[in-house]
């Protein structure tokens, strides 16, 4: 990003996505919006096309397998969408909602509904845990077949390929989404307060990571896995994990401040730049080494709702966002 550059809004293609949008995601060079009326809507070179993924259902919660995207639903259905437009069930849990879900490059897919999460490997197998409570956030580990759940009073680690009980991180309170380093040392969920939890994972050492004036649901590592951006402030809060430490007795650093919350974040794939999504649905990108700001979409674009999503495609050069009211855009980098 050239210093001298202070708003991209030209090179933004704005759409409609048609319904709230839940996720965005590349699949492949595909963009895809993951949507509240239970559609997967796919901008292929092609032009648009709508996947009822969830019929008379809606979305909760997707995230990224390898090139495909995988949508959860209030339908209890758990489908793999890929940039095609294909479609694939991979479970139907009956009457129930699948609360949170999480996935991995190589294809690996876990799931909740309720106490009971369920762990499907790169080759289909799928296994099952009971949880001390309902689990509201999972996350893969960077090695090894291992996930990572949040639940009430803390978060576990389970070996879904292992007989021995997961190992227990306690916290009291409800935590909600949880997120590993991409090293594998540091633990973090978010809280039903406005905080944030880790644990240092060697030695379960605590740390707080507080003084958020409202809850912080969106949380996203750079690529070093050296710096943790997280929403839920007035600008966004990104906590050093460098050292050994971690975060622990050192401040953030603050970007983009402005007279709104910031709502949704993603850290660029190969460069210290933050995207970050406002409550007003404005988008900024900020540069950590210099906190140069650029404007990506402001309210003479006519944004009001929140921004609910934010990705990156592999090489950096494209974002894609959603919002609260169904609309989206597609930011195209300049050379």
């Amino acid at each position: 990003m050239a210093q001298s550059t202070t708003s991209l809004t030209a090179n933004v293609t704005p759409f409609e996505a048609g319904a709230p949008v839940t996720a965005v995601a590349f699949l492949g060079d595909v963009p895809a919006l993951a949507l509240g009326d239970g559609a997967v809507l796919l901008m292929g070179p092609g032009g648009a096309q709508r996947i009822a993924a969830h019929p008379d259902a809606a979305i909760l919660v997707a995230a990224k397998a390898g090139e495909k995207l995988v949508t959860g639903g209030d339908d209890g259905r758990v489908m793999l969408i890929g940039g095609d437009g294909g479609a694939q069930e991979i479970a139907y849990e009956k009457g129930k909602w699948i609360d949170a879900l999480a996935a991995r490059e190589d294809g690996a897919i876990a799931w909740s509904t309720g106490k009971q999460v369920h762990a499907r490997d790169a080759k289909g197998e799928i296994k099952t845990f009971a949880a001390p409570s309902t689990v509201r956030g999972l996350a893969f580990l960077p090695k090894g077949y291992r996930i990572a759940m949040a639940h009430y009073n803390g978060a576990s680690l389970w070996f879904p390929n292992a007989s021995a009980a997961p190992e227990v991180f306690e916290w009291k309170g409800s935590h909600l989404d949880i997120t590993i380093s991409p090293d594998g040392r540091f633990l973090l969920t978010s809280m039903q307060e406005n905080a944030l939890h880790g644990w240092r994972i060697a030695d379960k050492k605590d740390m707080r990571l507080s003084g958020y004036p409202a809850k912080s649901r969106s949380l996203s590592w750079s690529f070093d896995g050296q710096w943790l951006a997280t929403s839920g402030a007035d600008a966004g809060v990104i906590w050093p994990f460098k050292d050994k430490e971690g975060p622990m007795n050192k401040a953030p650093q603050e970007c983009g401040a402005r007279r709104a919350k910031v709502a949704s974040v993603a850290f660029h794939p190969n460069a210290l730049v933050v995207a970050q999504g406002y409550d007003d649905g404005w988008v900024l990108l900020c540069r950590l080494p210099d906190a140069a700001e650029i404007l990506v979409r402001g309210n003479r674009e006519g944004a009001e709702a929140a921004i609910t999503a934010l990705a990156w495609d592999r090489a950096g050069r494209r974002l894609l966002f959603g919002t609260a009211d169904g609309k989206a855009g597609l930011l195209d980098m300049p050379a």
